[in-house]
């Protein structure tokens, strides 16, 4: 499972998205991969992202699954990932 995490350091929304995400990243077993709209132009544009920041996109056998677009709460992210099957890491 990996998240590709599109941001721009210029986006109050994307910093915000960040901190929620570092807050709760260490609940799921999911490599994070992060690129800067900006700085990463060639790679990002492979994955079709509108003007809308951020973007979080989840692949599953390197085949999107999902994608979460804008400023959510931590609770809504865990709760979309779970809906398209990442579950939480268990003890």
């Amino acid at each position: 499972m990996k998240l590709i995490k599109i941001t721009a350091i210029w986006c109050s929304a994307c910093l915000i998205m960040n901190k929620r995400w570092h807050n709760i990243q260490d609940k799921f077993n999911i490599e994070t991969i992060s690129y800067d709209l900006d700085m990463n132009e060639e790679e990002v544009e492979k994955y079709n992202v509108g003007d809308t920041l951020p973007v979080f996109l989840f692949l599953k056998e390197e085949k999107e699954i999902g994608r979460l677009i804008g400023e959510h709460t931590e609770e809504e992210i865990i709760s979309y990932m779970k809906g398209i099957g990442i579950n939480e890491k268990t003890n």
